[in-house]
This record gives C-alpha cells, sequence and structure tokens, in this order.
C-alpha cells in the first residue's frame, strides 16, 4: 500500500486549545519541567559527561515509545522526557558499599527507594542459612554455587525452578538467552513482566487479528480523525506521547477519553518542548466517557451494538477480510440495553453518542492501558475494542489502528524473544511439535515439553512448596503482586533464590531457605556490542555501548544465565557458547523470523519495524487463513454489595513499581491519598484530608480522602503498589494469566482525626 502524505498541521492551535493563561501554568498543579531538568543535572553532577553520552547516543531504557540518542521516527525535533531522566541516576550512580549486605536486617527497614538510592551492586554476594547476612564472593564461586543448585534441582525435577525477568532496561538479547537457559535447564517456567501488564492485549490481539503487538506507526496518530484513549494515562506514563497529541490536535484530530478517572494530565498538559504549548498548556482531551471500573466490555459492544442497529458497519471489510461476524452479531443484538448500561456504567445515550462519533471520525486509532488490561476478565475488553474497529475497518489502513501502548522500554521483545511459558519464541509455540523440531536444529537440544507456569502460578507453586529455585532478573515480587503477605511468604518457602540485578530491593532482604545469591549486572549502555530493544510500534532498535566508568564487577546480563547454565550442565556446556551480541543476535533472526534484520543491526540509529509501518495492510492478518476473527466477549457480572465501592489501583510519579516522588505534580496526590468523588464524600459526611480505613476481604489499607470532581462516584483509588493489600491473589484473566488489580471494599472514616478542607 502506498504510503499517504502527513496531513497539514496548523502552526498554532490557539486559545480554545490553551489550557491556561498562566504562562507555563504558573500556580497550577503540574510538574514543573525544567525544575525537574536541573534537579536531574544536579543528581548526576558526579558523571555529566557519561549522562551526556547516554542521552546522546543510547536506546531510551524507560517507556517503550523508543529513542535512537534524542531522536525518534516520529518528531522532528528532540524526544526527552521526565521518565527517561528521573532513570538516568540508575545508569550514573556509584557502587554501593557492599559491606552494608552484611547486616541484612538492617537495610530491611528501608524502602525499596532507599534501598535504591544505596547504590549500584558491585560484586556478588552469597547468604547461606545460619549466617548473619550477605558476604562478598568470587564469579568463580557464585557461579559454581548456582550451578551446583540448580543441577541438584534439575535431577529432581526442572520444573521446579522458577525463572522471572522484569523490563527495567532489559534488552531483547538478554531476554533471549535467559529463555534459552532456561529450555537448556529443561523448564518453561519462564515469565515476563508482560504478565502484569499487557498478557491480555497479546492474547486478544492474537485470537482477532494474529498478532499480539500495535497495528500501526506513532506517525499514524498524527491526523487520525479520533485518538480513543482507554484506561490510560499517558501523561504520567509516556509524557513524550502528549506531544504526539498535541502535533496530532494540530492536523485535527480529536481525542476522546474512556476512564473512570477524568485524568488531570489528559484534560491539559505543558509540553515543554513545544512553546505554545510550554506557554499556555494545551487542552489534549475532547470528550470524556467515565465507564464503570471494569465496564470497558460492555462499553464497546453496546457501541458495536448502535452500529448495527443503525446500518453503519463496514460490510465490504467485514465480508471480504473477516470471519465470525455473522455469530458476533447474533449474540450482540440478544444483549438488552439495560445490561450493556448495567455493566458499561453510562446510560445508552452516552454508548450511543461514542459510537456516532466513532463512526463519524473516519479514522480512528484505539490505545490502551492497565485500566483495559488489568482485570479478570482483561482479554475480553480487548476482544470488544478490536470487535468495534474491525466492524469499521480501522484496521491496517493509514491512521487506523489498535494499539495496547507499553510502559516499558523492554517488555514488548520480552515475549516475543521466548520469555514466555507457552512460546520459544514469536510463532513457536511450546505445544506445536513441530516448532519443538526446529528449535532442537537450531539449539543442539530438545526444548522441554510440558507446559510452564507463569508469574502468578508459580507463586503459587512456591507457597505449596513445589519451587525449589527461583532465578529473577530484576523485579521485586513483594511490591508488584496482589496480596504481598501471601507473596512473602511464598518466597520465603524457597530454598534457593537467585537475584540478577543493579540495585538491591526487599525481596533479597528475606532470610534463605538455604541460600541467596545476589548478582550484579551491567546496564544495557555497558554492554560490549550494544543490544537492541523493541518498541510499541514494533520498531527493533540498536543501542550502543556508551563509553564510561563501570562499576565493580557488574557483568553483561545476558551473560549470567548462560554462564549459570553451563555450570549446572558442564558437559553439555558448548552448546550455550557465545561470542558477542552480535552473534545472539543472529541467532534470533534465525528463532524468530519476524526478525529477520536484527542481525544487521550495529550502530547508533540502525533500525526496523517487524512488519512493517502497519501491520495487517491491504485486509491480510495474521491468522491461519489470513482473515481477522470477531470473538463475542463474555461480559463480567460487576456485582457489588450495598455501600462498597470499587477499587482501582493507579500509578504516580513512578516508573513501573519504583516510586519516584511521595507527590504526583500531575494530580497533587500524596501516595496515601484515596481518590474518592465529591458526591460520594458528602454522601457519607468524609471531608478532604480525613483519614479513612479501606477493607476487602483480603486485606486493609489507610489513607486519606483525596476528595475531587474526577472520579466517578461509587469508585474510589489508590495508589499501586500500596494498594496491593487490598487484591485478592486468585483473581486472575483465565485467558492470559494476569492478575486483577481492582477490588471491591468498604471505606470507614477513621474517627478522631479530622480532615483539611
Amino acid at each position: 500500500m502506498a504510503r499517504e502524505s502527513a496531513p497539514r498541521r496548523r502552526r498554532f492551535l490557539g486559545p480554545r486549545h490553551w489550557a491556561s493563561l498562566r504562562p507555563n501554568g504558573i500556580g497550577l498543579t503540574k510538574p514543573n519541567h525544567y525544575l525537574d531538568m536541573a534537579k536531574v543535572v544536579w543528581q548526576n553532577r558526579d558523571q555529566l559527561p557519561f549522562a551526556r553520552r547516554i542521552l546522546r547516543d543510547g536506546c531510551c531504557d524507560g517507556c517503550a515509545l523508543g529513542t535512537t540518542g534524542l531522536r525518534d521516527w516520529t518528531l522532528d525535533g528532540v524526544h526527552l522526557c521526565t521518565v527517561r531522566l528521573n532513570l538516568l541516576r540508575l545508569n550514573t550512580m556509584p557502587a554501593a558499599d557492599h559491606r552494608l549486605l552484611g547486616d541484612p536486617a538492617a537495610l530491611a527497614t528501608k524502602s525499596s527507594r532507599e534501598l535504591r538510592e544505596l547504590g549500584r551492586l558491585p560484586y556478588p554476594m552469597a547468604w547461606r542459612a545460619g549466617e548473619p547476612g550477605f558476604r562478598r564472593v568470587s564469579w568463580k564461586e557464585a557461579l559454581a554455587l548456582a550451578g551446583e543448585r540448580l543441577r541438584a534441582v534439575r535431577e529432581r525435577d526442572p520444573d521446579r525452578l522458577s525463572i522471572y525477568l522484569t523490563s527495567r532496561g532489559i534488552p531483547n538479547e538478554v531476554y533471549y538467552a535467559a529463555q534459552k537457559a532456561a529450555r537448556f535447564l529443561g523448564t518453561n517456567n519462564v515469565d515476563n513482566s508482560a504478565r502484569l501488564c499487557h498478557a491480555p492485549s497479546t492474547v486478544g490481539l492474537t485470537q482477532s487479528i494474529g498478532y499480539g503487538a500495535t497495528t500501526c506507526s506513532y506517525s499514524d496518530w498524527i491526523g487520525t480523525g479520533l485518538l480513543v484513549l482507554v484506561g490510560s494515562n499517558l501523561a504520567n506514563n509516556q509524557p513524550v506521547a502528549t506531544k504526539y497529541i498535541h502535533l496530532a490536535k494540530q492536523a485535527g484530530t480529536r481525542v476522546v477519553v474512556v476512564n473512570p478517572y477524568r485524568e488531570e494530565g489528559l484534560e491539559r498538559y505543558w509540553v515543554p518542548s513545544t512553546v505554545e504549548s510550554a506557554l499556555f498548556g494545551t487542552k489534549l482531551m475532547d470528550e470524556h466517557f467515565p465507564v464503570q471500573v471494569g465496564g470497558d466490555a460492555a462499553f464497546f459492544t453496546g457501541a458495536l451494538k448502535h452500529l448495527l442497529e443503525t446500518g453503519r458497519v463496514d460490510r465490504d471489510f467485514v465480508e471480504g477480510h473477516t470471519a465470525g461476524f455473522e455469530e458476533l452479531a447474533a449474540h450482540v443484538e440478544e444483549l438488552g440495553w439495560p445490561e450493556l448500561e448495567e455493566g458499561a456504567g453510562l446510560p445508552a445515550a452516552e454508548i450511543r453518542r461514542f459510537a456516532e462519533m466513532y463512526a463519524d471520525a473516519g479514522s480512528s486509532i484505539t490505545i490502551w492501558s492497565m485500566g483495559v488490561t488489568q482485570h479478570a476478565h482483561g482479554t475480553q475488553n480487548v476482544l470488544a475494542i478490536a470487535n468495534l474497529a474491525l466492524a469499521l475497518g480501522r484496521v491496517g489502513r493509514p491512521r487506523t489502528g489498535l494499539s495496547p501502548i507499553r510502559g516499558h522500554s523492554g517488555v514488548q521483545g520480552g515475549a516475543e524473544m521466548g520469555a514466555v511459558p507457552g512460546s520459544l519464541g514469536m510463532g513457536r509455540a511450546v505445544a506445536d511439535p513441530a516448532a519443538r523440531e526446529e528449535l532442537a536444529r537450531i539449539w543442539g537440544f530438545d526444548p522441554p515439553t510440558r507446559p510452564g507456569l507463569s508469574a502468578s502460578a508459580s507463586i503459587e507453586a512456591m507457597h505449596e512448596g513445589r519451587i525449589d529455585a527461583l532465578y529473577s532478573v530484576g523485579g521485586d515480587f513483594l511490591e508488584t503482586l496482589p496480596d504481598p503477605g501471601y507473596v512473602r511468604e511464598a518466597l520465603e518457602r524457597v530454598p534457593v533464590r537467585i537475584f540478577q540485578d543493579i540495585v538491591v530491593n526487599p525481596m533479597m532482604l528475606l532470610p534463605p531457605g538455604e541460600l541467596t545469591l545476589l548478582l550484579p549486572g551491567a546496564t544495557r549502555y555497558e554492554t560490549p556490542g550494544g543490544v537492541t530493544e523493541t518498541s510499541t510500534e514494533r520498531r527493533v532498535i540498536y543501542s550502543p555501548e556508551i563509553p564510561g566508568r563501570r562499576v565493580g564487577e557488574a557483568r553483561p546480563e545476558w551473560e549470567i544465565p548462560l554462564a549459570i547454565a553451563r555450570a549446572a550442565d558442564p558437559g553439555r556446556a558448548p552448546l550455550l557458547d557465545v561470542a558477542g551480541t552480535a552473534e545472539l543476535r543472529a541467532e534470533i533472526a534465525r528463532v524468530v523470523p519476524a526478525y529477520a534484520g536484527i542481525e544487521r543491526l550495529a550502530a547508533k540509529g540502525d533500525s526496523f519495524q517487524w512488519g512493517g509501518e502497519r501491520l495487517c495492510e491491504d485486509g491480510e492478518f495474521g491468522t491461519p487463513d489470513g482473515r481477522a476473527r470477531f470473538v463475542a466477549p463474555e461480559l463480567p457480572r460487576l456485582s457489588m454489595p450495598p455501600g462498597h465501592f470499587r477499587v482501582s489501583t493507579r500509578r504516580g510519579r513512578q516508573f513501573n513499581s519504583m516510586v519516584q516522588a511521595d507527590r504526583d505534580p500531575l494530580t497533587g496526590a500524596r501516595r496515601e491519598d484515596v481518590f474518592m468523588s465529591r458526591a460520594d464524600a458528602g454522601r457519607l459526611g468524609v471531608a478532604h484530608g480525613a483519614p479513612v480505613l479501606l477493607r476487602s476481604p483480603h486485606g486493609e489499607y489507610r489513607g486519606r480522602a483525596r476528595v475531587g470532581d474526577c472520579q466517578r462516584p461509587g469508585t474510589l483509588q489508590v495508589h499501586w503498589p500500596e494498594g496491593n493489600a487490598l487484591l485478592d491473589r486468585t483473581r486472575v484473566d483465565p485467558n492470559s494469566g494476569e492478575p486483577d488489580y481492582n477490588s471491591v471494599c468498604e471505606l470507614i472514616a477513621t474517627a478522631g482525626e479530622k480532615g483539611s478542607d
């Protein structure tokens, strides 16, 4: 398909789209980007040349928008945001005093932020049961200890090993090496942080269109008729995306937000690199539809019902490129409007109004995040979103698409490299004998056949005593998973725990069952031969090694899992010999055919988009017969006892679980705040700032009421991970294994303390 010319953009949006006449929003609740930049400079003052080179030449290790140095493939100017700047110190900080680890009990009183601020892990450390704390060991001893323990696990039952990788700056090469090591050791128990954010997107989109990834490029945002943001707060998690939206509005795009909370950062934002927006701000949101928490499947299915009733479906596209439409239409026609209204939490008139806007737009892109996926019915939400887009042919054409936007730089590539229990690499299912046979020819050993455990399932297995060893590359289950008390018990029952990371986190400080090892990793910028990441728009980007100081004995992270696996099985060790990351990329190109071309990436600026600028062009989908699938979503039954609230978890000034500030500059909220509507507060007599107790069947949370006009009545929000004690660990999406990060709670005003107006 020929590439269409970009839409013309107005030079200025004009006063109608300005957020305020106050220059740079002086006196308003908003981030002070320029002050934040100055703080970052001061924080990195001891390594300013190194920090500058990382920003100038490296691929961003923050969100998944992706850069090469300070440039991207969408903007004409500089691509730089506070997410990347706030992570910079992780790459420039000095080594921690490793002797502090000799007294883990003293460190256990510190928060995860305080532990990070101690500095980088410089040396391998070992803590045996019965010893007071960690002691420094050589790499030779650390690998021998790890190899000895994992050899024993493998001989007993390889599925008593669990391997997990988070996305903190982890590139494709590390994901690939770790999952290959897992299969070498005989287990498919390998998972990554995508399980905690976008697993329903992968499952739902694969079922619907044959690809578990965004279908369009960021450039398609600019000039699309309608941007639909669902369950996402781009201003907090992907701030550069606000500039994309500003440019889209200059080209005539309208922005609709579907979310229980009217996010202040989507209502108005000051884009610091755009003169007009930096001075007056930009009203990003044109319309807001405050759906019920968990109501997305009902809302989008209701919109489809309206299109069916009014004859606005694109029949030519549906008949020429899809399957299952008649079955879906019959299902939707049987759904009554009262049922859809109750599920969505909105009147039929509002759902119909959205449907008319969607159809009138001519082109649209739907972008969603964890507000859609982190439910026990997350896959059903994604299917409903995909059904609506397919009904109007809004996939595979310029300025149309379906886009699950990733919050972390490494997570899109994690599953595609095979670091998941059900895949040996994109397109190679563990359950497929032909796929295993092909991998055996490439690797020289047979991959295991038994299905692996997801991250959540592994925690259950740990609690039941069915896991003898945990190997975690980054991450902290104590902060990221529901029911932290249960998770702590589960981890304490694992005899051998191996942690590979760049800093200390609370999970490392639990007393060992038999042995705990800490293995210091180098960052992506310190890795000889460079590495790659895959952005949300499927762009595989090369990030070169950056000259500068190195920390202690930290090793490139891709080397460590392969070295441990070789130590566990010396007789087959040569099968895992790799000369460097270039050789790894050549192997990835053979194992993951869509990544053909990764082997040629070798310099700053090198990149390619797997699947091209858009997936599904000309109506050719990634399914076996090339047709998209309409799938009838199951609408959840969102029952709630009288007097209770639906409580969802939100992010503030943080990256993943790494909280960076006690106050969110976008909302003004502090970490302990409970977001509450003014109507609910008035009904219950709760004052702004008053202490409150939230109680669910699974735990309690104490905070202070934050009363305002943005929260939908009948719902509350608390920050994550602080609110994890309220969550039910057994509620997971059965299709994807995604935990549900929402709860139903009662709210109790704490007597004896007063709030503040």
